[in-house]
């Protein structure tokens, strides 16, 4: 069960959801479609900066929640819930309307399922798992009502090819070191020499004078 849950995890990193998100781009371009990339773009790079701001300010300054132990939004989470909805919305765009909301389903089911398996793995706390997903969720959401407005949209299902054979090679690639870039990037901006970490919460408190 726990191969099935890092299995899981792995599908969520930066190797897969990252050229998968640079795909849906690149589909976007070919097809013309100006706006819709520039929507994308701009969406896809709120959230993962989103992630990493959180990530740094608690890396580099110790700014969390304690009482949830919440230090920085799942960028696992948060790119799953962002392209695999719109991935398959894509891939389906021309199908029935039944079926593209299928795709939609399917996607959003398969990034709670890596939201959980961050936990899990232990990677991630329950509260940052979530709030990863649901900010993820929202990118998706936002970009899907608006590509739902464009009527000439026509692209075809080359992206499900593209996307098959990066989730089964993604497990054999060395995985991508982000975290230690935004560590050394928060310990650089904070000017501290060690970065903060869930020990903090675990330290036993002053008693009051």
């Amino acid at each position: 069960m726990m191969m099935w849950w890092h299995g899981l995890s792995i599908t969520g990193s930066l190797a897969v959801t990252g050229p998968i998100g640079i795909a849906i781009a690149v589909w976007l371009l070919a097809g013309k479609s100006w706006r819709l990339t520039a929507a994308w773009c701009a969406l896809f790079g709120v959230g993962m900066a989103l992630v990493v701001a959180t990530k740094m300010a608690f890396v580099g300054w110790g700014i969390g929640v304690e009482s949830v132990e919440f230090a920085g939004f799942s960028g696992h989470a948060m790119r799953a819930a962002a392209v695999f909805p719109v991935a398959f919305f894509l891939a389906f765009r021309s199908s029935s309307v039944a079926l593209r909301w299928f795709g939609v389903l399917a996607g959003t089911a398969l990034a709670v399922l890596i939201s959980i398996s961050r936990v899990y793995v232990q990677a991630h706390s329950v509260s940052e798992s979530v709030t990863g997903c649901l900010l993820g969720l929202l990118v998706a959401a936002v970009f899907i009502w608006y590509a739902s407005t464009e009527h000439h949209l026509a692209l075809s299902r080359l992206l499900v090819v593209f996307c098959i054979p990066v989730v089964l090679i993604a497990p054999r690639v060395e995985p991508v070191p982000a975290e230690m870039w935004i560590t050394q990037a928060a310990l650089y901006l904070s000017g501290h020499d060690k970065p903060y970490t869930r020990a903090i919460w675990r330290e036993p408190k002053s008693p009051l004078r």
